[in-house]
């Protein structure tokens, strides 16, 4: 597959980097404001083709768009590329709200495209070997799910400056960066809570620079503590009657431990994966499309659905105002 990139950060280049590991896919076009900046990130990557104008760059033939622009232009970007008869593959959070996502579908059915948000921690092997190990812990009574990362942008936020991911104009704050990788594993594994439940720490730009969410369930509740001004050193644990299984981190997950409350014993469930685990999104977004698996894409698509009413209903609660694009 051919295909094109809005966005030039680090997270553009692991996406190529996966392209080129795999083979699945070829670069052809850059997309940036900055004409010079697409001019040197084409020829660092092997592109052809730059532009700074996003039209021009849509007529080429390419199969589909990586989007890693700011979260607030995932959307506009997204049912531009739709439009223009191109999938998308779209880093989270593909939405801020449940309207959004309805928007989107509703362009990639009229189109017959698919449109993929890239969580690349629902894809690795150590998530399915999570999956299969739940029951193996017995009712599940409680889950706590942690993304304590302090950002390289926060100092610089301290200093009078409004980086991008703390900035409501583009859609930053702790719950659309980091807290949507804990709460769609969460969605992933047990669907849509009956509540949801935000408290923020906000700092003066209006985003949330941490916060603790609490999804209800029939016979548990999970809770997702999110930051980007603070650093955490516990891992996260799934609570049953039976045992307890603890994962290092939420992505990658490179320690599944699993304690038996029976027995006493422990043991590690995880097993070897890629460092680039993009790999794995990747591999499940090119099936989903070559294939044409609209089992697939209508099940993702719920799932993002899922997630964007749970972080519109967080940050009403917390009085955080976004730009929507």
């Amino acid at each position: 597959m051919r295909f094109a990139t809005i966005g030039t950060s680090w997270i553009t280049e692991s996406f190529i980097k996966a392209t080129k590991n795999t083979g699945l896919a070829e670069l052809t076009a850059v997309y940036s404001r900055d004409v010079e900046k697409a001019q040197q990130f084409a020829a660092k990557h092997g592109a052809k083709l730059a532009y700074d104008q996003l039209d021009e760059m849509l007529e080429e033939d390419v199969d589909f768009v990586y989007i890693a622009s700011p979260n607030s232009l995932h959307v506009t970007h997204a049912l531009t590329c739709l439009e223009h008869g191109k999938h998308v593959f779209c880093e989270k959070p593909l939405a801020l709200t449940v309207e959004q996502i309805d928007k989107l579908q509703q362009k990639a059915e009229e189109k017959q495209l698919y449109i993929f948000e890239g969580y690349r921690h629902l894809y690795s092997p150590n998530y399915q070997r999570l999956k299969e190990q739940l029951a193996k812990i017995g009712p599940l009574r409680s889950v706590f799910l942690q993304y304590i990362q302090y950002s390289s942008k926060y100092d610089a936020f301290l200093d009078g400056h409004q980086p991008n991911v703390f900035s409501p104009t583009f859609a930053g704050g702790a719950l659309m960066d980091l807290g949507v990788y804990p709460l769609s594993m969460a969605i992933d594994l047990f669907g849509e809570p009956n509540e949801v439940d935000y408290r923020a720490v906000k700092l003066s730009s209006g985003v949330d620079g941490s916060g603790t969410l609490i999804l209800t369930y029939d016979a548990f509740q999970v809770t997702v503590m999110c930051s980007k001004i603070a650093q955490a050193t516990i891992p996260s644990e799934f609570h049953g009657e039976a045992g307890t299984l603890t994962i290092d981190h939420i992505a990658p997950i490179e320690s599944i431990l699993h304690w038996d409350r029976l027995t006493g014993e422990s043991k590690e469930w995880a097993g070897e994966q890629l460092e680039l685990d993009m790999v794995y999104e990747l591999q499940a977004f090119h099936s989903m499309v070559t294939q044409r698996d609209d089992a697939s894409n209508t099940a993702w698509l719920e799932r993002s659905r899922i997630v964007a009413a749970c972080t519109e209903k967080a940050r009403k609660q917390a009085g955080i105002e976004l730009q929507q694009g």
